[in-house]
């Protein structure tokens, strides 16, 4: 596989109109799931891809596995639990960011939350190129905790390891133990984390020089600023354009000193690379050279905001495909965006993605015609040349 997604999937409630949890009469079923989502959208880019969790043996079980499937993600590496049930969750049409968005979890003892060591095929998850793996799967249970302890753990070989940090503020009550994402974060190889989840989890402010000096450990940090854009810094192999390709020996902190660099350069100009090891899933033809590791910003286009929920998921998904095809760095941090735009302008977790050509397109764009872009519903469907990018 390309890429290997683990973690919970609920069954989402989203209301048929707008209005509190307590006033709304009926909703329409959908489902949700951070490293799912990520899975779906890297399947729509064209990657193979993998799910591996754990529902319950049930009716919302059964739903889940064939919409995951229908995306194109091979799920049969999920497991069906008939002690615990498959989680549900119901939400407001709000966004988040909104004092009026709401949320009503009901995943406590779900499938999922016993996922561990013991109960998973770690062959089926290790068999990839990318293991994608995230911080809400961490705070389902002790069990859940240990098991991306493990799967995070130094080794020869294997998958390069991707890290959302994921803090939901609602599953970590005791705000100390949000400490344990940073832990697991330092071990991973991409990293992908939010100024506000940075200050929320770990009490990091100063933007993200601030956070790379928090964790200087992965070879690739995205540090997203939401709607203004976002910072991947990189060194070693990762921050050339051969990602994914062979297998490498992995230390999980081999950061090395990093600068700076202008983030006004032209896309395509941001290889550098670094005289370790390769990281797991590295060419080893890509250890050898400088130790320079750069800052590359990259803003985000203009979007039409229907909805944000999903939008971090399909920005982690759009990234993680340009590296698997050993894109530079800023033509990564672009595809982050129009990923994330893609779902930003649809009402559900998932949206369809631009197609690869149009995004290979859009990503090559010089910097005054990307500062144009205008990304309104329907724009995936919409694009033919850049100028046409907006089709209101």
């Amino acid at each position: 596989m390309d890429a290997v997604a683990l973690g919970e999937s609920m069954v989402t409630f989203v209301p048929t109109r707008p209005g509190r949890l307590a006033d709304v009469p009926s909703f329409d079923r959908a489902i949700g799931g951070a490293e799912s989502n990520v899975a779906c959208a890297l399947a729509a880019l064209g990657h193979s891809t993998r799910w591996v969790s754990r529902v319950g043996a049930d009716g919302f079980g059964d739903h889940l596995l064939a919409r995951i499937a229908d995306h194109g993600v091979d799920v049969r590496a999920v497991r069906r639990d008939p002690d615990r049930p498959t989680g549900v969750y119901f939400r407001t049409g709000a966004d988040r960011a909104t004092g009026a968005h709401e949320v009503a979890y009901y995943r406590a003892g779900s499938a999922a939350s016993a996922l561990s060591v013991t109960n998973v095929d770690m062959a089926a998850v290790r068999a990839c190129r990318v293991l994608h793996l995230s911080g809400i799967t961490a705070a389902l249970s002790p069990e859940c905790r240990e098991l991306l302890w493990r799967l995070t753990a130094p080794r020869t070989g294997g998958p390069l390891i991707s890290f959302d940090v994921n803090f939901r503020p609602a599953l970590w009550p005791e705000r100390g133990e949000a400490g344990v994402l940073l832990e697991l974060a330092r071990r991973a190889d991409i990293v992908f984390v939010g100024t506000d989840e940075a200050e929320d989890a770990w009490g990091v402010t100063g933007g993200p020089d601030a956070i790379r000096k928090a964790l200087p450990e992965p070879a690739v940090l995205v540090v997203k600023a939401g709607e203004s854009g976002a910072t991947a810094f990189a060194h070693g192999p990762l921050a050339g354009t051969d990602a994914g390709r062979g297998a490498g020996t992995h230390t999980g902190a081999d950061a090395g000193t990093h600068t700076d660099a202008d983030a006004g350069t032209d896309a395509g100009t941001d290889a550098v690379t670094d005289p370790k090891p390769p990281t797991r899933g590295l060419s080893e033809g890509r250890a050898a050279a400088d130790a320079v590791a750069r800052a590359v910003f990259e803003p985000a286009p203009r979007v039409h905001v229907v909805s944000s929920i999903g939008a971090g998921d399909a920005f982690a998904a759009g990234f993680l495909s340009a590296t698997l095809r050993g894109l530079p760095v800023r033509q990564r941090l672009r595809y982050g965006h129009l990923a994330a735009a893609a779902a930003l302008t649809a009402p559900t977790d998932l949206a369809a993605p631009p197609g690869r050509a149009d995004a290979d397109r859009l990503v090559t764009l010089d910097a005054p015609a990307w500062g144009r872009l205008r990304l309104a519903p329907g724009w995936t469907q919409a694009v033919r040349a850049p100028e046409e990018a907006n089709p209101t």
